[in-house]
């Protein structure tokens, strides 16, 4: 009787150890999942921030792209306005001697440039009256039947856009 007695108090030891055993284990479990529980927030936080940088670098890069642009394009529309003058007073030239070569030669090249660089002459003479691309200046009468009335009938000065963009309006004659 004397071994079973030992044989269940063993038995007893043992499973009181097995429950102190279990009762660790658990509160370990528990500090395990709450330290996991805080790494997969702070990953979760660090990618939110990597990913809310990313997208910021990504639009400054935008940003500074469309400046760049931005600011190209104005020079080159600054210089445009300023070689405009130069083929006004070619086209002058051309209209008192246009038989003249040297001012059929500078006009060549004046045009060649202005098509290498983007700049195009707008139609006017027999198109409609568009405010966005015309200055009416003065109206006059129709010069015949076929005239529709605000068709431009003659150009005092020629327009011009940049892209799309208009650099300078044409002057224009318009019918009545």
């Amino acid at each position: 009787m004397n071994e079973q007695t030992e044989n269940s108090e063993n038995q007893k030891e043992v499973k009181v150890e097995s429950v102190s055993i279990n009762e660790n284990s658990s509160i370990e479990s528990d500090k395990q999942t709450e330290i996991i529980e805080k790494l997969n927030n702070k990953i979760a936080e660090l990618n939110d921030k990597y990913l809310r940088i990313a997208a910021e670098l990504e639009n400054t890069r935008r940003r500074s792209a469309l400046d760049v642009e931005s600011v190209s394009r104005n020079r080159a529309m600054s210089v445009a306005e300023k070689i405009l003058p130069v083929m006004d007073a070619v086209q002058s030239a051309l209209k008192h001697n246009p038989d003249d070569a040297g001012i059929q030669s500078m006009e060549r090249a004046l045009q060649n440039a202005f098509s290498q660089i983007g700049i195009v002459k707008i139609e006017s003479i027999g198109q409609p009256l568009n405010p966005k691309f015309h200055n009416a200046i003065q109206m006059i009468d129709k010069p015949d039947e076929k005239t529709a009335t605000n068709t431009i009938v003659d150009e005092l000065q020629t327009g011009y856009l940049f892209g799309d963009t208009v650099l300078r309006t044409a002057m224009v004659v318009v019918s009545k």
